[in-house]
């Protein structure tokens, strides 16, 4: 147990650790569904376990049954899911990742939609019989809290969730769930996590001989593949590829069709060193720049698609980490501008602009040019787009980037006043090293009690 939590916060620290699991594959539009689990390999002297059932190699199924098409409705332990629970989920889905779905598309998020609807049922149903209940006060002072984040009111918030086909009863279900759940883990699980001062050491020990080791931010999508299968899900995974391209969340794929454990926080692998990857994961990430994604890459048992998110140094003081005090000049085009009419203006701006020479200079260039001018003291690099952010490293005090917009909105120059570099960065407390610890052996008995309510629970899908 202390090796596996180790890893795991190491991974985030320095370190990484991959999983899988033998979930049943969910494809996007254009492949079929699966219901043939990951391989795997069976030792010599173990023989399998379909092996005592003597099974026919080519059955034929008689019927129409579909185990893998299940109707959108299920009663478990008693507790009733109706279809309008899962409709509802699923426009609350769709309508906050902001994404269109296909006919097929939708059939398959349904099925993610159902098993995750289970897995909230028994989550509540487990904190009711240890005696844990979320009062309609938290429910209500949790939606508000979304509400807020989404920078709308409660009001506004329960408007705009029936405008998109879900409501307010589906939002509060979830974050009921969540807050049951959490509160369960609280009271029978982190009292029983303790992490002694020889683990914490060791770990700021490695931390400290990885000093100025590359590290990768990745994220990723994984998706099984027997051998007569490897097309179908090619197929699948670049069209999951082409749809995160033109803008859908690579979150919201990770979340719903990957079949890596990470999937249960977004696809997020953490803060990585490409040695404790799979060879051909190493290699492709080693290639990407920061925002780029790649796939699909073949790995053992399947096809893995990466999403880089950031790259770093550990301990080492990274440029991006620098807080930039920049003045932007915006020049507007008039509506229906053509590519080629936005490509002249912004010639005719670029040569303005490259005559500047210090911040000084700016608001007399605006004036003359009749452009909006923008202040912001305190900007990170890395916060900026990742096609800006090594543009920006590399800028000098006083310089001026190439214009960049687009012909709807307009271009962009930014002049750069000012940079606070980053310092180098020191080795966690070991305070923050223990809580660490815990959290990474809190999730690992959080998902055991989870596997353990779906095998006990009584699931009749109607």
């Amino acid at each position: 147990m202390v090796d596996e939590v180790e890893h795991q916060v190491i991974k985030n620290f320095v370190n990484g650790r991959r999983f899988r699991n033998a979930a049943t594959l969910l494809l996007l539009a254009g492949a079929a569904t699966a219901s043939t689990l990951s391989a795997q390999v069976v030792p010599d002297d173990q023989a399998s376990p379909a092996a005592n059932l003597n099974l026919p190699q080519n059955p034929t199924i008689f019927g129409k049954q579909d185990p893998n098409v299940r109707k959108a409705t299920a009663i478990v332990n008693n507790a009733v899911l109706t279809g309008t629970d899962v409709d509802q989920r699923i426009a609350l889905v769709v309508a906050l990742n902001n994404i269109k779905l296909s006919p097929e598309d939708r059939d398959q998020l349904r099925l993610q939609i159902v098993r995750q609807l289970i897995d909230e049922t028994l989550q509540i149903q487990e904190a009711k019989s240890n005696d844990i209940t979320v009062t309609t006060t938290e429910i209500d002072q949790g939606f508000a809290r979304v509400s807020r984040n989404f920078k709308r009111t409660p009001d506004q918030m329960r408007a705009y969730l029936r405008q998109v086909g879900s409501s307010e009863k589906s939002m509060k279900r979830q974050i009921e769930g969540e807050l049951a759940w959490s509160r369960l883990l609280r009271s029978r699980v982190e009292p029983f996590i303790n992490v002694g001062d020889e683990e914490v050491k060791a770990i700021l020990d490695r931390l400290e001989a990885a000093k100025g080791t590359d590290e990768y931010h990745l994220k990723e999508i994984y998706l099984s593949a027997t051998p007569d299968r490897e097309a179908e899900v090619i197929d699948a995974s670049r069209k999951i590829i082409e749809q995160i391209r033109k803008g859908a969340p690579f979150e919201y794929f990770a979340s719903n069709f990957s079949e890596a454990s990470t999937r249960a926080v977004q696809g997020d692998l953490g803060w990585i060193r490409l040695a404790t990857l799979p060879a051909p994961l190493a290699q492709a990430a080693q290639g990407m720049e920061v925002g780029q994604i790649a796939g699909p890459i073949q790995t053992p048992g399947g096809f893995s698609i990466l999403y880089l998110t950031d790259k770093r140094q550990v301990l080492m003081a990274d440029p991006r980490d620098a807080r930039l005090s920049l003045r932007q000049l915006t020049k507007n085009f008039p509506a229906g501008t053509s590519q080629a009419q936005a490509t002249k203006l912004a010639a005719q701006f670029a040569e303005a602009t490259s005559k500047i020479r210090g911040c000084g200079e700016v608001s007399k260039v605006a004036s003359d040019l009749g452009v909006e001018v923008v202040d912001n003291d305190s900007v990170r690099v890395r916060d900026l787009p990742p096609a800006l952010q090594d543009l920006m490293v590399k800028l000098q005090v006083g310089e001026a980037t190439q214009p960049f917009g687009s012909p709807t909105e307009g271009v962009r120059v930014l002049v750069l006043c000012g940079r606070d570099d980053s310092r180098t960065a020191s080795l966690p407390s070991a305070e923050a090293v223990q809580q660490q610890v815990e959290q990474e052996r809190v999730n690992l008995r959080a998902q055991r009690m989870l596997r353990d309510l779906r095998r006990d629970a009584i699931v009749e899908y109607r």
